[in-house]
């Protein structure tokens, strides 16, 4: 029998929980030493007792757990997980209908009821994801009901959390058959292999799906592309099979460059006709501004935080430098992909950084287009936070001191 224990919040938390907020912070609570044991199912009343929303506790960095009812007499148990699962389902059945996708988000987190789980769905194979200890607890539950209510090949599991916050390794193989890998899979017709057995990352970021399709079908044709932080070189394949005249992927990571020609190869095209570069991206805009290099598209997507041996980047401290040192690499009316997955700040933050970075050059620019989290993506209006994915494609305008050709 799960252990549930009854906590007050504060009257400004107490607002909050009855205008739908999922989150259950630590600030919010008065008498927080009560809980001890993660996975706990938490009753929030306030002061005067009065019952307000029913969750569970799970530390992680977004707080101390997640609302996951406002009905008191509610059972948190398989059956409740079958039922969020099964509507959630309901919610994607026309990525399900879609041959030409085959990979795509199934649950996400507190924008389908349980914060702190999410699935993803590769190929009929299920990937969960765990953020806490907390949500760890449910595990069986919550296996057992995607098995009940999803026709599942396998089932694979990672768990994001540990006390450092890092990646577990061990065998993620949970139920059902395991599978072969490289699985490939489809997104918009583009093959991708992924890996659901090779630590914390598959190959792919499923939540930039719309973004890659735009670029495929609206800004690669005849175009020089420059892909930073490139990873397995996701953005680069897409530009590639929507007609760019080549791309160039650069990241750090040693892996990424047999990640990179392993994407290329699944979907038919000469690695060897592309540029794959192992070396950190800032060193390559020095190397680049020297060559006197411009690309007709850059794509900026780097993770919140990165370190180097000789840098240490943040996204919301160096994006603005970030920029900078990409405009001056970027063709006159080129476009810029500027993203970021960092949900510490806004749209508008971002927008601003933006800005700053073309103040700064002395440059004109407009904001061709937006991106946030894809439809698969669900979340709460309640939980803005929860909408984390900001993309911008920026067009350059002319430098002021290059006259009109």
């Amino acid at each position: 029998m799960r252990q549930e224990v009854t906590v007050r919040v504060n009257d400004k938390a107490k607002a909050e929980f009855q205008r739908g907020y999922p989150l259950i912070a630590k600030e919010a609570l008065e008498n927080a030493d009560v809980l001890e044991t993660e996975g706990t199912i938490v009753n929030l009343t306030d002061k005067h007792d009065k019952f307000l929303a029913k969750g569970y506790y799970g530390k992680q960095n977004k707080g101390y757990g997640w609302v996951l009812t406002r009905n008191k007499d509610e059972a948190i148990g398989q059956g409740f997980i079958e039922r969020t699962l099964a509507a959630a389902i309901a919610e994607r059945k026309t990525f399900y209908d879609d041959p030409n996708t085959t990979a795509f988000r199934v649950f996400n987190g507190e924008g389908d009821g349980f914060g702190g789980l999410s699935i993803d769905y590769y190929g009929g194979f299920y990937l969960v994801s765990w953020y806490s200890e907390g949500v760890y607890s449910f595990k069986d539950e919550v296996i057992a009901a995607l098995q009940n209510v999803a026709d599942c090949k396998g089932v694979y599991q990672k768990k994001r959390f540990d006390a450092k916050g890092q990646y577990i390794e061990e065998d993620d193989f949970v139920a059902g058959e395991r599978g072969e890998f490289p699985l490939i899979v489809k997104e918009n017709g583009i093959n991708f292999a992924i890996y659901l057995n090779d630590g914390a990352m598959t190959g792919i970021f499923l939540d930039q799906r719309d973004v890659r399709n735009a670029i495929k079908e609206r800004y690669a044709k005849g175009k020089t592309v420059l892909n930073t932080f490139s990873y397995t070189g996701a953005f680069s394949v897409a530009a590639a099979l929507g007609g760019a005249m080549k791309t160039t992927s650069v990241d750090l990571a040693k892996r990424s460059n047999s990640k990179t020609i392993e994407q290329f190869s699944v979907n038919g095209i000469d690695y060897e006709s592309q540029d794959i570069l192992v070396m950190d991206v800032f060193n390559y805009f020095k190397y680049a501004k020297r060559k006197e290099m411009k690309f007709d598209l850059v794509v900026l997507d780097p993770p919140s935080f990165a370190r180097s041996k000789k840098y240490t980047f943040s996204t919301s401290k160096d994006y603005t430098h970030l920029m900078r040192e990409a405009i001056a690499i970027t063709e006159d009316k080129g476009v810029i992909v500027a993203s970021t997955n960092s949900a510490s700040f806004g749209m508008q933050k971002f927008k601003g950084f933006i800005e700053k970075a073309f103040k700064e050059e002395d440059m004109s620019y407009k904001i061709v287009e937006e991106f946030t989290l894809p439809k698969d993506f669900r979340v709460r209006k309640e939980f803005k936070e929860g909408d984390y994915l900001k993309v911008l494609f920026v067009k350059l305008g002319k430098r002021k001191n290059v006259a009109e050709s």
